[in-house]
């Protein structure tokens, strides 16, 4: 049911994001020039690693080691307008209809994260990592990484149709609200180096649907 929802609501909404994905995909070209497209090896379902697919909000400046700069002084107005709208994330959708992503679950993180996760955090890869999610409805890059990993954990055992269109729903009002965008000092997300504390046997979970907790390391 899953797979068929996120086919049905992808072809329906055809007339509003390919419309979108043409206009960004231009504007991307004029900006950036070639390549249009970000791609970095994910984790999806049970620690497949694919591609994900996002139109580039950052220039490939380097200091003059070959470092890349950092974030805030690699992302160009451009880039923020993306990311500020979730634009950045409409070729995700080609993802989705790939098999790799679905609309909803957990966002799907850099394969290096693998061997940094705790047994607790993992279980955020027993399901297809999401375009969004319910972290990014509840505080999204404002949250730290152990609450990203509760709310992702939370999902997986809590997963259904009815949640999802809820999250797409709550989505929508986020971004129009333009809500943590960035986490706190930063221009995107800091990078994940671990679990703060050892968690075996992780009981605790993030906020129920009806009190959702308020609380990008490179193209993130």
């Amino acid at each position: 049911m899953k797979r068929l929802s996120d086919l049905i609501l992808i072809l329906l909404a055809i007339p509003l994001w390919l419309p979108l994905f043409i206009v960004c995909l231009v504007l991307v070209w004029i900006s950036f020039g070639r390549p249009v497209f970000f791609t970095q090896s994910r984790s999806g379902r049970s620690g497949k690693v694919f591609k994900i697919l996002k139109f580039r909000t950052m220039k490939d400046l380097r200091d003059a080691n070959g470092q890349l700069l950092p974030d805030e002084e690699r992302l160009t107005a451009v880039g923020k307008m993306l990311r500020t709208l979730s634009l950045d994330e409409i070729p995700e959708l080609f993802n989705v209809l790939a098999g790799q992503m679905s609309l909803v679950g957990p966002r799907p993180l850099p394969n290096i994260y693998l061997d940094r996760y705790s047994a607790f955090q993992r279980r955020r890869l027993d399901c297809l990592p999401g375009i969004t999610g319910w972290a990014q409805v509840n505080g999204r890059n404002l949250l730290d990484w152990d609450q990203r990993f509760e709310h992702d954990v939370w999902y997986v055992d809590n997963q259904g149709l009815a949640l999802d269109l809820k999250i797409l729903w709550m989505t929508v009002v986020t971004v129009l609200k333009r809500e943590g965008i960035s986490a706190e000092g930063e221009a995107t997300m800091t990078e994940f180096m671990g679990p703060s504390v050892p968690a075996p046997g992780h009981q605790s979970a993030p906020a129920s649907p009806d009190s959702p907790d308020p609380a990008r390391k490179s193209e993130s």
